[in-house]
């Protein structure tokens, strides 16, 4: 399946989340207020590190998002 992630296409396999496949294309997530990146930590939808806009809706938490076909996914990593 494909799905955007800040403008970029990719492929990832059908179930993964998208934190996942961010994840695996070499991605960043997001920044601290002092400019450090951020990635996820629990992976279970805790920590709020893996927050991104998802089709539009802020502050999604990609470790708990199925990917979908056609999904377009901003970070500010």
């Amino acid at each position: 399946m494909r799905l955007v992630v800040d403008g970029r296409a990719l492929v990832v396999l059908e179930g993964s989340s998208v934190a996942a496949a961010i994840a695996a294309a070499g991605g960043g997530f997001r920044r601290s207020c002092s400019g450090q990146p951020r990635a996820p930590v629990c992976g279970i939808g805790v920590c709020f590190e893996c927050r991104v806009e998802i089709d539009g809706r802020p502050q999604q938490r990609a470790c708990m998002i199925r990917a979908r076909e056609g999904m377009e996914v901003v970070t500010d990593g």
